[in-house]
């Protein structure tokens, strides 16, 4: 189990993934928004999503977890 982290605090903004999903190394699997910026959260590992943590709106702190994959 990896888990991805929030790099810096925002809003979600979208979620392009969803429970049981297999995704690949790079792939953009949130956005968050910050300042009016939006930055995109990206995969470093390829797998399957085990769990996601956040939906669209929720706030997040830098270092929070927003999903676990296998």
């Amino acid at each position: 189990m990896k888990e991805i982290n929030a790099t810096m605090a925002g809003t979600v903004l979208n979620v392009m993934v969803a429970n049981g999903d297999e995704i690949t190394a790079g792939q953009e699997v949130i956005m968050l928004e910050s300042m009016k910026m939006e930055i995109p959260i990206e995969s470093p590992d390829s797998g399957k999503i085990a769990e996601l943590k956040v939906n669209i709106g929720d706030f997040v702190n830098e270092g929070d977890v927003l999903l676990v994959i296998e």
